[in-house]
C-alpha cells in the first residue's frame, strides 16, 4: 500500500516507518499537521496514518487535520494513533467507514496493528475500546454537541486563556467570543448563576481530552 505518515516523534516515526517498509509498504513520512494537509492534498493515498498530538500547536492538530482530510475526501482511510483519548472530532470522522483509532500502547502488538491498518485500509472501522468508552461519556456530557468553534474556545479556555485573551488569539470580537463561551455552558449544562461554571467546564474538558 502507499501509506502517509504523520508522526512528530522522530524515534516512532522512524520506527514505524522501518516496520512499514519491511512489510512491503510505501512510505511517506511527514512530521506535523500542515505536511500531513499538503501531502494529503497534492498525492493519493491508501491509507493515512496519523498522530493527534503534533505541531504546530501540540494539541489536537492531527486529528484536525485528518477531519480537515475527511471532510475533502470521506472515503480516504485513516488511523489515528494517541497516547490519550480526544473524543473532539470523532463523531464526523467516523460516519463513514475506513477509519481507525488506536491508542499507542496498541502498536507494540504488530500484528494486531497489522490488521487494524489492513481493515481501515479496506473500509472498515477500528476504534479502540477506551476510545468508545470516551465517547459514549462525551455524549452523555454534551461535549458532543460542541460545535468546532465552541470546542476551540474550551480548549483555549484549559489553556488558561481569558476571554480577552481568546479574542486576541483568535481575531474574534469580544462579542463572539461571549457567545461562544456561553453557548459551551449552555450545551455543558451549566447554568448562568454557578459561579464555579468555568472551572467545571475546564475540567469536564480535560477529562476527555488528557486521558
Amino acid at each position: 500500500m502507499k501509506l502517509l505518515l504523520a508522526e512528530d516523534s522522530a524515534l516512532l516515526r522512524a520506527g514505524l516507518e522501518q516496520l512499514l517498509a519491511a512489510l512491503g509498504h510505501s512510505v511517506t513520512a511527514v512530521n506535523d499537521a500542515e505536511e500531513l494537509r499538503a501531502c494529503a492534498g497534492s498525492d493519493d493515498f491508501d491509507l493515512i496514518i496519523s498522530d493527534v498530538r503534533m505541531p504546530p500547536t501540540m494539541s489536537d492538530d492531527g486529528l484536525r487535520a485528518v477531519h480537515d482530510v475527511r471532510a475533502a475526501d470521506p472515503s480516504q482511510p485513516v488511523v489515528v494513533l494517541s497516547q490519550y483519548v480526544a473524543a473532539s472530532y470523532l463523531d464526523r470522522l467516523l460516519e463513514h467507514g475506513g477509519f481507525g483509532y488506536l491508542l499507542k500502547e496498541r502498536v507494540s502488538d504488530v500484528d494486531e496493528f497489522v490488521r487494524t491498518l489492513e481493515e481501515v485500509a479496506g473500509g472498515g472501522t477500528v476504534v479502540d475500546p477506551e476510545v468508545v468508552t470516551a465517547l459514549l461519556s462525551a455524549r452523555r456530557t454534551g461535549l458532543s454537541q460542541l460545535t468546532a468553534r465552541e470546542r476551540e474556545v474550551l480548549g483555549l479556555m484549559a489553556q488558561g486563556l481569558s476571554n480577552q485573551e481568546i479574542e486576541d488569539k483568535l481575531v474574534l470580537t469580544a462579542g463572539a467570543v461571549s457567545k461562544h463561551v456561553s453557548n459551551v455552558f449552555l450545551k455543558l449544562g451549566f447554568r448562568p448563576e454557578d459561579a464555579n461554571r468555568r472551572v467545571k467546564a475546564v475540567l469536564m474538558w480535560l477529562r476527555h481530552t488528557e486521558r
